[in-house]
């Protein structure tokens, strides 16, 4: 008796008759599933402002202790880097670079709000803890992109003068237009640097806080959402700006209030871009 067992159906033979193995059909994968992001009005940021205010209120000691740190942190970069001004004006614009990470303890505080859960500090303190690894990676991101600007920021002084002037001769000479070329090179490349971390950042901290997500996919949605939405998204960058700039006015003062402030409201950002998972 022959037991043979058949190797199943041939496909059909080639054109020159030799029979072919035969090769089950396998499906190509589907494409991963794109997070969407909602529509943005030009009038969201301005809402995203009234809800971080509103939640600033609900828990203004906790927002005040983070804004303490703010201030704090300015103050020192004055103090170490007085006769550096190329590094203390770098280093202030820093604070618009790394401030999704400083502002990861408020996000907490207003996701549990937006629960209706308690607050503490000590929930706030705690809050790279559920995506620590991701979220260490996107802030060593940040950091070294901000210590890359602050070497630009060196070279621009470089070429542009013969020695470092000091902290009140670079602001005069920032302001003098017989060196437009060293204020448009300097205001380029921190444009440059800036719009780069904005884009990549500015809802990418919320959403490795809010979900279990990697800090690629996180950056390249943050940056998904810049190029659907430019306009609604500079205008938020414009207005982060100019906040972060008026605090700074006073030796830092200000940021005690709009630190917090524009950390609550990043997060409203966050949620009003990126729909609540199901």
């Amino acid at each position: 008796m022959n037991c043979a067992v058949s190797a199943g159906p041939e496909a059909p033979p080639d054109p020159d008759g030799a029979p072919r193995p035969y090769q089950p059909y396998v499906p190509e994968p589907a494409p991963p599933a794109r997070e969407p992001v909602a529509a943005l009005p030009l009038s969201a940021p301005l809402q995203w402002l009234r809800l971080g205010w509103a939640d600033f209120r609900r828990a203004p000691a906790i927002g005040l202790f983070f804004g303490g740190c703010f201030t704090l942190m300015g103050l020192g970069v004055l103090m170490v880097f007085r006769h550096a001004p190329v590094y203390t004006l770098a280093l202030c614009a820093g604070f618009l670079l790394l401030g999704p990470l400083l502002c990861l303890g408020l996000y907490e505080v207003s996701r549990r709000l937006e629960r209706g859960e308690p607050v503490t500090l000590i929930d706030a303190l705690g809050a790279w803890v559920g995506n620590v690894a991701q979220i260490a990676i996107f802030g060593a991101v940040l950091l070294v992109l901000e210590m890359l600007w602050g070497r630009a920021a060196l070279i621009v002084f470089a070429v542009s003068f013969d020695g470092m002037p000091d902290f009140a001769g670079s602001i005069a000479r920032l302001l003098d237009a017989s060196h437009l070329g060293f204020v448009l090179s300097y205001l380029g490349v921190g444009a440059l640097f800036a719009g780069l971390i904005f884009a990549i950042s500015v809802i990418a901290m919320p959403l490795l806080l809010d979900r279990d997500t990697d800090a690629v996919s996180a950056a390249l949605l943050s940056l998904r959402l810049c190029l659907s939405q430019p306009l609604t998204l500079l205008l938020w960058g414009a207005l982060v700006t100019l906040l972060v700039l008026l605090a700074m006015l006073p030796m830092f003062a200000g940021l005690l209030v709009v630190g917090p402030w524009l950390g609550h409201a990043s997060w409203h950002a966050y949620r009003a871009a990126v729909p609540p998972a199901c």
